[in-house]
């Protein structure tokens, strides 16, 4: 009788504590749908109003977590034993009370107010090629995350807090050794792939592409990889991204009269943070076990269907007769061309998110570099465009002629959003690792591909990644989905692999 007493306690508990758990969530979800709607939609005047309202509901979102009530259902979950699924609940709530009650309510609602204003001016700079216009504005940034991480952990390396908010269960340090080994492998790979004499075809999407007819090759492309339009929608932004919940994923992208092939890896970029998206559990949602599993994981997802299959071979000759239906121009490309012209290195190119494969890393390692440095007080952000400029000819041989091109090509840092720019290389990273367990899983995808048939792949993704939310911590569910741990051996073996062939470098 007692034992059943004691179990309706805890039930009853933890109910009350899910309960709490869900508010938050909302909020948080509603705080998500009107940043969509600022990038997306919103009159250039609205911000004002915007950033109060943001400021409102993060206010609103920090004052549940950290209230009393929900320190001590915490404390009392704790001293019981719970289920499995209910203990990730208490352990992932746990890290962000313990993280939030650090910090003072006042300098939350000022970085999100900081940052809500951050963007028309970041927007602004970047139109006029003025870094001087959001230098202030990143200053007020860098200072305001500084103290944040001060609060949570003022012993601590405070670019590792930041970090730890994006990447919570893989320390700064993985995060350096892995940015290390691919810059000291892509390096001289990249080098023997400039120095090759290898002709491959780099303008079969040479041509001008009306806009409207992008758009719908884009919304061709999410049809055919099964994106399900009853929870997304397309639009477009100055700076693609992703974003919602199980049932209401949505994607942007954008369109270059010029570049048709940049719209197309784009869009199936944000589909593979959307697909994850969706494949969260229903019946998860307003709880971590119906949220992502972090930055790394969410990237891994994108990164595996713009390359493992979105530069594949395969890929092509499924997609191309596609593409000519919307552009009958490109009836005199093949397949192998079109492959080709996805998989080109550049080595001259500037902007990140229009980079190929391997300099992508690259741009990845200047911006983290930077990043770390200011925050750590050893850059002053004065200093950010000429170190920018001079790492970009030491790393990549190329140097930025304007601000635009350069240091204010992303939107990240008017965000706040500092600690984040590595969790692209790990997911590159764990997207190969996890491609290579599927297929040894499931056997080669290539046939399946080439047909247009993506169900055997996102089921098995379903299976091991999507399905499991935040219910496992980030090796853990690696190690589960691959049998290892998070390695970069599969993602440089698929790169050396891939490049030596279209190049021709015996070396590899």
């Amino acid at each position: 009788m007692a034992t059943d007493q004691a179990d309706a306690s805890e039930a009853d508990t933890y109910e009350q504590f899910e309960t709490r758990v869900q508010r938050i969530s909302n909020v948080g979800n509603a705080a998500g749908v009107l940043r969509w709607d600022q990038e997306v939609v919103m009159p250039d005047e609205g911000t004002p109003a915007r950033a109060q309202q943001l400021s409102t509901l993060s206010s609103l979102s920090h004052e549940l977590l950290t209230a009393d009530e929900t320190g001590d259902l915490l404390a009392e979950l704790e001293e019981t034993a719970l289920a499995d699924e209910r203990a990730a609940v208490v352990r992932e709530i746990r890290r962000r009370y313990d993280r939030e009650t650090s910090v003072p309510q006042d300098l939350v609602e000022e970085i999100s107010a900081t940052a809500s204003n951050a963007h028309p001016t970041w927007k602004r700079a970047k139109e006029e090629d003025d870094f001087e216009q959001f230098a202030p504005t990143l200053e007020q940034l860098v200072d305001l995350k500084r103290e944040y991480a001060n609060h949570i952990d003022p012993d601590a390396d405070p670019y590792a807090v930041l970090f730890a908010d994006y990447e919570p269960y893989i320390d700064l340090e993985t995060a350096e050794r892995v940015l290390e080994r691919l810059r000291e492998t892509l390096v001289p790979l990249i080098d023997a792939v400039q120095e090759s004499d290898a002709e491959l075809t780099t303008d079969a999407f040479a041509g001008q592409f009306d806009d409207d007819d992008q758009e719908a090759l884009a919304r061709d492309v999410l049809d055919s990889l099964g994106y399900d339009w009853d929870r997304g929608r397309l639009d477009t932004a100055p700076h693609p991204f992703s974003s919602g919940t199980q049932f209401d994923a949505r994607v942007t992208t954008r369109f270059e009269e010029d570049d048709l092939l940049g719209s197309i890896t784009s869009t199936i970029h944000e589909f593979g943070h959307a697909n994850y998206t969706q494949g969260l559990p229903d019946d998860g949602y307003g709880t971590p076990l119906g949220e992502a599993r972090d930055l790394s994981v969410h990237e891994s997802q994108s990164r595996l269907w713009e390359n493992h299959v979105g530069r594949s071979r395969p890929f092509w000759d499924h997609f191309l007769p596609i593409a000519r239906e919307r552009f009958p121009e490109l009836a005199d490309v093949t397949p192998e061309e079109a492959y080709e012209s996805a998989n080109q290195v550049h080595d001259d190119n500037l902007i990140r998110v229009e980079a190929d494969e391997l300099t992508y890393h690259l741009h990845i390692v200047i911006r983290f570099e930077i990043e770390r440095d200011l925050i750590r007080g050893d850059l002053e952000v004065a200093e950010v465009p000429q170190v920018w400029n001079d790492k970009y000819e030491e790393y990549l041989g190329v140097r930025p002629e304007t601000d635009a091109e350069g240091c204010l090509q992303d939107i990240h840092w008017s965000h706040g959003d500092f600690g984040y720019f590595s969790t692209y290389s790990l997911g590159s990273v764990l997207a190969a690792q996890l491609y290579a367990a599927a297929e040894a899983d499931r056997g080669p995808f290539d046939d399946e591909i080439r047909e247009g048939e993506f169900d055997d792949l996102n089921g098995w993704l379903r299976e091991n990644v999507h399905q499991h939310g935040k219910r496992y911590v980030t090796p853990d569910l690696i190690e589960r989905a691959t049998g290892e741990g998070l390695t970069a051996d599969y993602f440089l073996e698929y790169v050396e692999s891939k490049y030596g062939e279209l190049y021709d470098l015996e070396e590899y």
